[in-house]
């Protein structure tokens, strides 16, 4: 998968969100300046999106290895995708 899950704008945006929630969390600490807190939230965004498309790849991939090829949009194909993508979850112990 080629195409990130969000836009850099969008993962900039999304990481001044969290920062501004985090300094509204008495119990948060954010340990330097600005700058820095946001590029390790983005950093950690990134880290995650990588790992989500990977994890994407991984069930389409392992659905399409099926002797029987099942439309993509069906409701078969949406029950298997969610299964597995449950399992992969798993699996990695995120789930």
């Amino acid at each position: 998968m080629n195409t990130p899950i969000l836009s850099n704008e969008k993962q900039t945006h999304l990481a001044h969100v969290i920062l501004s929630s985090l300094k509204g969390i008495p119990q948060a600490t954010v340990i330097g300046d600005s700058a820095q807190a946001l590029r390790e939230v983005k950093r950690v965004l990134a880290e995650n999106m990588k790992a989500e498309e990977e994890l994407i790849q991984k069930v389409r991939s392992r659905l399409q290895s099926y002797a029987r090829q099942i439309p993509e949009g069906s409701q078969e194909w949406d029950v298997l995708y969610h299964k597995t993508y449950e399992e992969e979850l798993r699996k990695r112990k995120l789930g």
